[in-house]
C-alpha cells in the first residue's frame, strides 16, 4: 500500500515538473482593469516586459476597462487556470467590488490564485493649476466655506483614487462633489483641463502633466512623507488624522492554477522586480517594487488588506451610490 502511494506522488511529482518545464508554451495575456496610460498601466507593462523574457515568452497587456475594474476580474475568474490568462489585481478583489457591482459575482479568495505581490506606490492631491488654494489646510477651508461646491475626480465608482477622495473628505469634515471617470487617464485630463477641481491619482497618472504645468501637486496621500516625493507634505501635516492612503498591485490567475506554474510566475517574479532597471523605471513613475516571500504570503497578507479596504468602501457611501 505505502509503494504505490509513494509511485503515486513521484508520479504527480514528475507531472508537475514536466508542466513546469513546459509552461509558457505560447503568449501570456495579462488582463488589466483600466485604460492605458494609467498607473495600473505602467506598472503592468514595466514589469510584463521583463517577465516575458524570464519566462523566454511574450505577454501581452490588454487592457480591459470599465465597471470598477470587475470587467477584467470577470474575465479572468472564468479563464481556464491554465497560467495563460493573468489579472493585475487589488484589494478590490476581496469584497468591496461585490458591495459596488451587482455584476461582480466572483469570489476574491475562492476564484483567484494569488501569485506575487508586484508593486506599491503613495497616490497624490494634484489641483488645478489655477485652483486658489496653496495648502490642503486652504483647501479643507475652502471646502468647508462651500460644501458640495469642490469636485474631484477618479478613475471609477468604488476604485482607490474615489476611496481615497472619500476618506479624504470624511477624515477632513467636508463635502465634496465625485466626478467619475472610466480610468486615470480621462480622470487626470479633466483636472488639467481646469473642469475639475483636484484628483488623488497614482503617480505616473498625475506627474506628466504636473511636468506640463497643467497640475499642481499639493500633498501624498500617506499618514507621512514619501521618500519618493520627499518635498510633499503629508496628510498627518495637514492635521488629518487616521488618514493613510496607498495603491499596490498584484499578479493573480484563476482559481485552481497548478502549483507548478504558480511557482514559476512566482519566481519568475521576483526575479524581476529585484531587477536593478525595472526598479528604477518603477520608481521613475512613482512605485516602488514590493516583492514578498511566497505566494501563500502574498494571499494571507491580501486578503487581510482586503478586508479593511471593503470597511473603507462601506463607511465611504460609495456602495449606496452604485446600488
Amino acid at each position: 500500500m505505502f509503494k504505490k502511494a509513494l509511485v503515486a506522488a513521484l508520479a504527480v511529482a514528475a507531472s508537475a515538473a514536466a508542466l513546469a518545464d513546459a509552461y509558457p508554451s505560447r503568449p501570456i495575456t495579462l488582463i488589466v482593469g483600466f485604460p492605458p496610460g494609467g498607473g495600473a498601466d505602467a506598472v503592468a507593462r514595466i514589469i510584463s516586459e521583463k517577465l516575458g523574457r524570464e519566462l523566454s515568452q511574450s505577454i501581452v497587456v490588454d487592457n480591459r476597462p470599465g465597471a470598477g475594474t470587475t470587467i477584467a476580474s470577470d474575465l479572468v475568474a472564468r479563464a481556464p487556470a491554465d497560467g495563460y490568462t493573468l489579472l493585475l489585481g487589488s484589494s478590490n478583489l476581496y469584497g468591496s467590488d461585490q458591495l459596488l457591482y451587482k455584476s461582480a459575482k466572483y469570489d476574491g479568495v475562492k476564484s483567484f490564485t494569488p501569485i506575487a505581490r508586484w508593486s506599491n506606490s503613495p497616490m497624490l492631491l494634484a489641483v488645478k493649476k489655477d485652483f486658489p488654494e496653496s495648502s490642503v489646510k486652504g483647501l479643507m477651508d475652502r471646502a468647508r466655506k462651500n460644501p458640495g461646491k469642490l469636485t474631484y475626480s477618479s478613475s471609477g465608482t468604488g476604485v482607490v483614487t474615489h476611496l481615497a477622495g472619500a476618506a479624504f473628505a470624511q477624515a477632513a469634515g467636508i463635502d465634496m462633489l465625485h466626478v467619475p471617470f472610466k480610468g486615470g487617464a480621462p480622470s487626470i485630463q479633466a483636472v488639467g483641463a481646469g473642469d475639475v477641481d483636484m484628483t488623488f491619482g497614482t503617480p505616473p497618472s498625475v506627474l506628466p502633466m504636473v511636468q506640463g504645468g497643467k497640475l499642481r501637486l499639493m500633498a501624498v496621500t500617506t499618514a507621512d512623507r514619501s521618500p519618493l516625493f520627499p518635498e510633499l507634505p503629508s496628510m498627518k501635516e495637514a492635521g488629518i488624522n487616521d488618514y493613510d492612503f496607498s495603491l499596490w498591485f498584484g499578479l493573480y490567475g484563476p482559481a485552481n492554477l497548478p502549483p507548478a506554474v504558480t511557482k514559476k510566475l512566482f519566481e519568475a517574479s521576483n526575479r524581476v522586480l529585484a531587477d536593478a532597471d525595472v526598479k528604477a523605471r518603477l520608481e521613475k513613475q512613482g512605485n516602488v517594487a514590493w516583492p514578498l516571500a511566497s505566494s501563500e504570503e502574498f494571499k494571507g497578507w491580501a486578503i487581510g488588506d482586503g478586508k479593511k479596504y471593503k470597511i473603507i468602501t462601506e463607511r465611504s457611501g460609495a456602495a449606496e451610490v452604485t446600488k
